[in-house]
């Protein structure tokens, strides 16, 4: 994608709820023959001016997919570089985000993860929880199936217990159910690297949601590369599975 526009308020509305799979660190890093854990490091950086430029924006939501459940299987060194840069990034960067008013919400199973690290991302969202800005989500060991069947398991339990019956559900049910409870659903989804999937991210959030797949590696995401990803989704017309 080589969109060289702003976002034009001329055209359709700006989105009010971004959510980005960041891919490619490190393929970023093989290309520069350079360790993985540098590729990640830098995609970290690229976090910092995203954030910033959403925050600018005035977009309301942005969630960043950042560790999903599946990335447990990654050797074990990567995966303790990946859980140590998200202690680094809260322990750097909260106290700035809350100074510009960014509410953080981190979703996502705290199975497995150690514990200084579940004490930070409760400092995080505590700290924040007031905040009018920016509500920036972190997709942190999650996984869009098993939050499904979450929001499906407790339903049933209502049901087993006599104070809901199945022909009462609703979809609007099981969105409450959901870790994104309360957020508006992404109007935009934004993949980099290439690849043209959604790897079970935010997958009943994301029905009817716009996807915009940059060739670029995450690492190399800047501000403008927001910019026109949200620039094509102005020049868009969403029909909501309308003709």
């Amino acid at each position: 994608m080589s969109i060289a526009s702003a976002p034009d308020p001329g055209l359709n509305p700006l989105p009010r709820h971004i959510a980005i799979i960041m891919d490619g660190n490190r393929r970023w890093a093989k290309a520069r023959m350079l360790p993985r854990t540098l590729g990640h490091r830098q995609g970290v950086n690229a976090v910092r001016e995203v954030v910033r430029a959403a925050g600018d924006m005035g977009l309301e939501v942005l969630t960043l997919y950042s560790f999903s459940s599946e990335n447990w299987n990654r050797p074990a060194d990567e995966v303790s570089d990946l859980m140590g840069l998200l202690r680094w990034y809260i322990r750097e960067d909260l106290a700035e985000l809350n100074r510009k008013g960014v509410r953080i919400r981190i979703i996502g199973s705290r199975d497995r993860v150690a514990p200084d690290i579940v004490a930070l991302i409760e400092e995080a969202e505590n700290l924040t929880n007031a905040n009018q800005g920016l509500t920036l989500i972190i997709a942190f060991n999650y996984g869009g199936q098993d939050e499904i069947l979450s929001a499906v398991r407790g339903l049933a339990r209502d049901v087993a217990e006599g104070r809901l019956r199945p022909d009462e559900i609703t979809k609007d049910m099981i969105a409450g159910r959901l870790s994104t409870a309360g957020i508006p659903d992404p109007d935009l989804v934004i993949r980099t690297s290439g690849e043209k999937r959604l790897s079970n991210f935010l997958l009943w959030q994301t029905a009817y949601a716009e996807l915009v797949f940059d060739d670029i590696f995450w690492p190399d995401f800047t501000k403008q590369s927001l910019l026109d990803a949200v620039a094509e989704y102005q020049r868009r017309h969403r029909r909501y599975g309308a003709s």
